[in-house]
């Protein structure tokens, strides 16, 4: 869901991120409110009395029965027709020898060779300077290339070196549409327009092994459109297009429950399962570890009541260096207590990622070699804010 401005109304804006619809649909924002009572606890009636009584607002006879037929036909309601389209897109998916890219031709060239001189445009573009041979990690952005292209390039072109000498790597990046504290696998390798980037199989195997199948594939289908591990992927296969490394990805549920109740990610047994296990097949290998994930997502177009002008941006500014700080240090529980303390006013999607990735890490201090706010609505009062951090050894 995002907010925009249709003829000068704020909507907002329906699409699937799991791809099962690909419809798109625009709520009325005088209407938006009217989503929260759908969720199969009331009839069309008490839906309507509901929303009457929240917002004051009498509804006209048959517009809640309209709406709900609308998104039961577009796939946007869970019930008979969703998961029969849902059962068949995962098995399409689970037919097929590898996760194909979901991105190219859009946010990238399709073709090896275009792609290649893309990415070559932009870290000759972005100047980037200096290498990081002894990295073992990095937080790298998840946002589109055409906005977020000079933190990328900035930090693969210093991760070379590094990337180069990984015998594999695990990716973990944000599910956008996972459950709570989910860690999600697929069997199937990722592909991208330089070839198939084989599988860490002693990696998934333990994951599989230390979390049951039920656990790590029950999300699996979200693998096939979430654009997060993707993104950071084609760089890494950029940097190694004749001998890819084995890859896992691994994409994380969200951290509510970590972020606004009493639930401890510290103490979550499930995690300390997945990384002890993920230690164990990473030992006597240089694994490198990815966080694919994007900072702060803030403004109307993400459901923020102000528009940010250049003083709230300042502001932004300064609360991300406190992030970033925590993981300069190497802190994964100080990174999630900061987000924590404000409840995770600025919606850092990026939080279970990088937060598992210096958990699994251990020991390990950062440097931030690029940051950026890319506008996120067409009147620049939206912002998503991105980082490129460099994770290495802690030599103290």
């Amino acid at each position: 869901m995002q907010w925009t401005a249709l003829n000068g109304r704020p909507v907002l804006i329906l699409r699937d991120r799991q791809g099962i619809s690909d419809r798109i649909l625009a709520v009325p924002g005088e209407l938006a409110p009217l989503l929260a009572f759908l969720d199969g606890s009331r009839t069309p009636t008490g839906i309507r009395l509901a929303f009457e009584m929240r917002t004051g607002q009498l509804l006209p006879p048959g517009l809640v029965e309209g709406l709900i037929a609308e998104l039961d036909e577009a796939l946007f309601l869970e019930g008979p027709r969703f998961e029969a389209a849902r059962q068949e897109a995962l098995e399409r998916f689970r037919a097929s020898p590898v996760r194909s890219p979901a991105l190219a031709g859009a946010v990238y060239p399709a073709q090896p060779e275009e792609l290649a001189t893309a990415l070559d445009a932009y870290i000759r573009e972005a100047g980037a300077e200096g290498v990081a041979p002894r990295a073992v990690g990095a937080v790298s952005p998840h946002i589109d290339y055409q906005r977020g292209w000079r933190v990328y390039a900035r930090l693969w072109s210093a991760l070379r070196p590094a990337v180069e000498a990984a015998d594999a790597v695990i990716i973990f990046g944000t599910d956008h549409s996972g459950g709570a504290g989910r860690l999600t696998l697929t069997a199937r390798p990722y592909a991208t327009p330089f070839g198939t980037v084989p599988l860490f199989r002693e990696a998934f195997d333990a994951l599989v092994d230390a979390l049951g199948p039920e656990a790590v594939f029950e999300e699996e289908l979200h693998h096939r459109a979430e654009h997060s591990v993707e993104l950071a992927l084609v760089w890494l296969h950029y940097l190694r297009r004749e001998a890819p490394p084995p890859v896992l990805p691994v994409l994380c549920g969200h951290f509510y429950d970590f972020t606004h109740g009493e639930a401890s990610a510290a103490d979550y047994g499930p995690f300390s399962r997945a990384l002890a296990a993920l230690r164990a097949a990473c030992a006597g290998r240089r694994v490198f570890v990815v966080a694919a994930a994007d900072l702060a997502h803030v403004g109307p177009a993400f459901g923020d009541p102000d528009g940010y002008d250049r003083l709230m941006a300042a502001r932004l500014a300064g609360e991300d260096r406190r992030l970033l700080e925590a993981i300069e240090a190497g802190d994964a529980e100080a990174f999630l207590g900061w987000v924590r303390a404000d409840r995770d006013r600025n919606k850092i999607c990026g939080l279970p990622p990088i937060y598992l990735a210096l958990r699994l890490l251990g020991r390990c201090r950062g440097r931030t070699v690029s940051y950026d706010q890319c506008p996120a609505d067409p009147y620049g009062t939206s912002l998503v804010s991105i980082a490129g951090v460099i994770l290495e050894p802690d030599g103290n």
